[in-house]
């Protein structure tokens, strides 16, 4: 029966207050008189960040109040009804609108319900799904931080007739749902009063300044952490053997996998001058690699050179093959992998055949030895007196043999001895290149730490 009775008294006072009137004018009993509009945001959801085209889309709910001059009663006339619910399109609402919209939709504010109270207070809440532009500021991507402007005013009435007034000094917070991407550091809110070229009145409007800060753990598992396991793989082709024939093929590979993630951020990012701080990561690291790369080729020049190549210069022979050398641990050639066994075993047959030149040389220089000669000659010397004819002939030619014979050995023993020379020589090149192989490689292991430590820095 009670309800019923308030039902009966609604009725009566909805017919009553609309009666007379229109929603079509500003509801002031004087018309200089400004009319004050609350406004409160409340921010619910961050729907997306489109960085590329700097559009922020928000789920917001948008509070306005104020006061109707022409809607007030008398509620203990109407049985103590303090407020009604009714349309939104059936009072006048003023036109309060998003000044950075980026949406194509340009349609009405959702007709939801006005609270409307005895003493003509209005309070209507609206959800909106709101795309606002954004200027989007993308240099320490992935580590970046975004402050997005959300301007409401009024788009027709100037401040002498709708003044707007900030119902908190910042946005509502308190409903929001956490994004997977972004967190909020604030939503600070200032009121604006222009003078716009086209006007001589006052515009006011509300600013509301949505502070951002990315999530980057996503950015850094995809996207940095890769680039900074390929890299660290350029330097170790430098320590790749030359007769391998990988050296260039795995630097080649290695700028073809970054080129791929920096087209994936390229595809992220806007068009823009600011080039990410991963982007400058990407290219320096492309750099070194080109860099590490033409090094490798230059080389493999070096490893090759082979006999016919000029002598290691004096100042690379003393720079490179006697103080680098031992700085960076380089062997000779093949030296570092003997093992200790077959090191000893080799100096056992070096000393064995050592041992055997001795003996050779002690048998050539024995008395009894010298004696066996000096009797062969005078044998000889006795045959080749004592014949004539033919055994005259044959001890002459026998003679020009072992001189031929003689020749012949020492032509061997210098092409021998040549062939040792071009190939120490070889040897040579192929040890200064393996110097500069482990110089450049510890080199550029520590300009891809360094420029590690400044990404991780930047994101500190």
């Amino acid at each position: 029966a009670v309800e019923s009775a308030k039902g009966k008294y609604a009725h009566m006072l909805f017919n009553e207050l609309f009666q007379d009137y229109s929603n079509a004018l500003r509801p002031v009993e004087d018309t200089d008189k400004v009319l004050n509009v609350t406004l409160q945001i409340t921010l619910s959801q961050i729907k997306d960040m489109d960085e590329r085209n700097q559009i922020l889309s928000t789920y917001l709910w948008i509070r306005q109040s104020w006061y109707d001059a022409y809607l007030k009663w008398d509620k203990d006339k109407y049985d103590g009804l303090d407020s009604i619910r009714i349309p939104s399109n059936l009072v006048w609402r003023p036109d309060i609108v998003l000044y950075n919209k980026a949406d194509d939709d340009f349609s009405e504010p959702v007709n939801t319900n006005v609270v409307l109270r005895y003493d003509g207070k209005i309070t209507w809440d609206a959800p909106a799904i709101t795309k606002s532009s954004c200027v989007v500021d993308v240099s320490y991507f992935p580590f970046d931080s975004q402050q997005c402007n959300l301007t409401f005013g009024s788009w027709t009435y100037n401040g002498n007739q709708v003044d707007i007034i900030n119902s908190l000094d910042s946005g509502d917070l308190s409903d929001f749902i956490e994004d997977v991407e972004w967190e909020i550091h604030g939503m600070p809110a200032v009121k604006n009063v222009i003078t716009y070229g086209c006007c001589s009145e006052p515009y006011p409007d509300v600013t509301f300044t949505l502070i951002l800060k990315r999530k980057s753990s996503f950015y850094i598992f995809n996207l940095l952490l890769p680039c900074i396991l390929i890299s660290f793989l350029a330097p170790l082709g430098f320590y790749l053997p030359a007769d391998s024939g990988e050296k260039v093929s795995l630097g080649v590979t290695v700028l073809l996998a970054l080129t791929v993630f920096q087209l994936m951020v390229a595809e992220i990012m806007p068009p823009s001058e600011n080039i990410p701080l991963i982007g400058k990561y990407y290219i320096a690291t492309m750099t070194m690699i080109t860099a590490s790369t033409a090094l490798t080729i230059i080389i493999m020049n070096l490893h090759h050179c082979g006999s016919e190549a000029k002598p290691v210069p004096h100042w690379a022979r003393v720079l490179i093959l006697d103080y680098m050398s031992k700085i960076f641990f380089v062997y000779d050639v093949g030296e570092n992998c003997t093992s200790p066994k077959r090191e000893k075993e080799e100096e056992r047959k070096l000393e064995g055949e050592d041992g055997c030149q001795r003996r050779h040389k002690e048998v050539r220089s024995h008395p009894s030895s010298r004696s066996d000669d000096s009797d062969l000659k005078e044998k000889l010397n006795g045959n080749v007196n004592k014949s004539h004819g033919e055994k005259g002939r044959e001890a002459a030619g026998c003679c020009s043999c072992y001189k031929m014979l003689i020749k012949n050995i020492e032509y061997i023993a210098n092409c021998v001895r040549d062939h040792k020379a071009n190939r120490a020589k070889g040897i040579e090149w192929k040890k200064v290149a393996k110097v500069m192989d482990r110089f450049f490689m510890w080199v550029f292991f520590i300009m891809v730490f360094v420029m590690s430590l400044l990404v991780i820095g930047k994101a500190a």
